[in-house]
């Protein structure tokens, strides 16, 4: 099997009944389950290791899922926890434009006297005068709605 010969799966006796009892007792996500049981079906300790095909159809999974797991458990330093487990995302995936700053220039245009020839603010009214306002990323109507809403602030 090419991956057991690059990513070889060694597991303790520890481990490997840690794994054991993930996968039969308690509730715990499909996703971890699944892991656990193709760390059980690679661990090299207990003897020969199928072939990826054999493993794969026994588990119901993909050859590429054998291959992933593994290799995510010879990065890990071996750590069963940190395979079976969801990584953490460090950071969102883009910042938001909203920092504490803007929601209060924000809400601050909202409260002042609406432009000339204007009864008073709308989403899309302001949407159009944070574009004007240099200190101010543009913002998207939806947002600057979104923005009001959780500072309870009514257009009026």
């Amino acid at each position: 099997m090419g991956s057991q010969k690059k990513w070889p799966v060694r597991l303790t006796v520890r481990d490997r009944e840690e794994l054991v009892r993930v996968t039969t007792t308690g509730v715990r996500g499909a996703s971890m389950i699944m892991r656990a049981r193709v760390l059980l079906a690679l661990d090299t300790s207990v003897g020969e290791v199928d072939s990826k095909e054999v493993v794969a159809a026994r588990l119901g999974v993909s050859g590429e899922t054998l291959r992933l797991v593994a290799k995510r458990f010879t990065e890990t330093g071996g750590d069963v926890h940190a395979t079976i487990a969801r990584k953490k995302r460090d950071l969102p995936p883009v910042p938001s434009p909203v920092t504490g700053e803007v929601e209060a220039r924000l809400i601050a245009m909202a409260c002042s006297q609406p432009p000339q020839g204007y009864a008073r603010w709308s989403l899309r009214l302001l949407e159009k005068h944070v574009a004007l306002v240099e200190d101010i990323p543009d913002l998207d109507h939806s947002t600057i709605g979104r923005v009001l809403k959780k500072r309870n602030c009514a257009l009026t």
